[in-house]
């Protein structure tokens, strides 16, 4: 599987390069996509949420009024969830929303979203490039050389380079990342994948 590796001006270098089928030309399995994008979106939450029960309650203890003979309901405690600034029934409570993945779906769910991507001709390989300094301006006139200004851009490259990361940083709609890094979620969620040349590679040696 060639693809024309491009320039940061837009212009084809007149060199491809070969993609794995095994990686980027699988048939997608979306089931693995899904239980790979949910379990990266639960392992997100921090599950702090916290809602009083009924002992938590700051209230009186005293019993509101007689047994029987009100003609209403019983009631034993002005902290019960039927009256105002009582407990909440079943209220949340802190927990762990994270779950386990074995590794090899984990990995088919990569393949399949690289493979939707090259399905979709929404994968540009590029010339591997730095930054000598943080400039967005050279960032957005990539972006603008590559027709991708107003879309949402993955760049996926070989090492840390905190030159590019913090020149993609404040642009809406648009992430860096390590090949190694890589993830499902990041991969559908863009409309463009990025990948700089070197790291194709990286990401060949992991998913093979």
């Amino acid at each position: 599987m060639e693809i024309a590796v491009l320039k940061n001006s837009g212009e084809e270098t007149g060199r491809t390069l070969s993609l794995s089928a095994d990686i980027f030309g699988i048939e997608p399995n979306d089931h693995a996509i899904y239980l790979d994008v949910k379990q990266f979106l639960a392992n997100q939450r921090q599950g702090t949420h916290k809602s009083k029960q009924k002992a938590e309650i700051t209230g009186s203890t005293r019993k509101l009024k007689k047994q029987k003979g009100t003609g209403t309901a019983r009631a034993g405690s002005i902290k019960s969830p039927t009256f105002r600034g009582g407990a909440r029934v079943f209220g949340p409570v802190p927990r762990d929303y994270s779950f386990k993945l074995n590794k090899k779906l984990k990995v088919l769910a990569r393949k399949s979203a690289l493979a939707y991507k090259v399905k979709d001709s929404s994968l540009l390989i590029l010339e591997d490039f730095t930054f000598e300094t943080p400039k967005t301006k050279e960032y957005i006139k990539i972006l603008e050389n590559l027709s991708l200004s107003n879309k949402k851009t993955l760049l996926v490259v070989s090492e840390n380079d905190k030159n590019t990361w913090l020149s993609g940083r404040n642009i809406q709609n648009t992430k860096v990342v390590t090949a190694d890094a890589l993830n499902t979620y990041d991969v559908l969620n863009a409309e463009s994948l990025l990948l700089c040349e070197s790291s194709v590679g990286i990401i060949e040696n992991l998913l093979k």
